[in-house]
């Protein structure tokens, strides 16, 4: 990761550009890495009345394929604002994000609803599960709006209930459910459409740190596995050292990328000082 800071009408921007790092194949070929989410000076201002807030200012974001990326930084610095601008759930100002190469503001809300249903997996902290369905119905949900046969999104659901570890509870209804069983039923539901991305906001805020270990060892063994990307929002510098990449924010701008990945030593190493990176490439503005 290079970061560089383009100063344009006397604002400094911070760019962060990704060293391409590249593999020689044995007939010499070169291979450039697969960038999912591609986010060039995204603006951001709510307006209420005569205030404005300006949620995001020109912010600049590359994500690999396969990368499992925390966005880290301050209550009310834009994390949440950037996800959701990013994941097509809520609308930009200025500026261009692609997802695997597309531009979600150039779909119709209904051809962008579908995409999101077919390429997209949401985590949420305070699960979202509908209280009246077991955890397999809930988990159906996405097959549902997908129109998945009835058959086969029953028996993807608990496939993937399986895989969280919960077939045993695939016919309970939430409030029969710890808070690490629903945050589990929530992730099965995220990935049961096998999705490009899977857009995570504080999936561990509600959990003690015990069970967020749990979550995160989920989370990075399915990463790893299914070489899905994920995108998580995180306070929680514990969590955010479990991820290949911290993405630090202030004040509506990103102002660091920490690189969490070392050549000398497994992908992650959940808690700790084991993820620290040998050197750290970072510029505050």
């Amino acid at each position: 990761m290079r970061l560089s800071a383009d100063t344009q009408n006397g604002t400094t921007a911070m760019t962060a550009t990704q060293t391409r790092s590249t593999a020689t194949t044995t007939t010499g070929n070169v291979a450039a890495i697969d960038t999912i989410v591609s986010a060039s000076n995204i603006v951001k201002t709510y307006r209420t009345g005569e205030v404005r807030v300006h949620a995001l200012r020109g912010v600049h974001l590359d994500v690999e394929r396969g990368e499992m990326v925390s966005i880290m930084g301050p209550s009310g610095c834009g994390k949440t604002t950037l996800l959701n601008t990013l994941a097509g759930l809520d609308t930009i100002d200025g500026g261009r994000i692609l997802i695997e190469g597309s531009d979600l503001a150039g779909l119709s809300d209904a051809e962008r609803t579908s995409y999101r249903a077919k390429r997209m997996g949401f985590v949420f902290q305070f699960y979202n599960l509908l209280p009246v369905l077991s955890a397999v119905e809930n988990v159906e949900l996405p097959l549902v709006v997908s129109k998945i046969r009835p058959g086969t999104a029953r028996e993807r659901a608990l496939a993937m209930l399986a895989k969280v570890g919960l077939s045993d509870w695939a016919e309970h209804r939430p409030a029969e459910l710890s808070g690490g069983q629903r945050q589990r039923v929530t992730i099965a539901r995220a990935l049961v459409n096998n999705p490009a991305i899977v857009w995570a906001d504080e999936p561990t805020g509600d959990l003690d740190s015990e069970t967020a270990d749990e979550i995160m060892h989920l989370l990075i063994e399915l990463n790893r596995t299914q070489n899905q990307t994920f995108v998580i929002v995180t306070h929680d510098l514990r969590i955010g050292q479990m991820t290949d990449r911290i993405i630090r924010m202030k004040d509506g701008r990103i102002t660091g990328s920490e690189d969490q990945r070392r050549n000398d030593m497994p992908k992650r190493h959940c808690g700790g000082s084991a993820t620290t990176p040998a050197s750290t490439e970072q510029h505050s503005m």
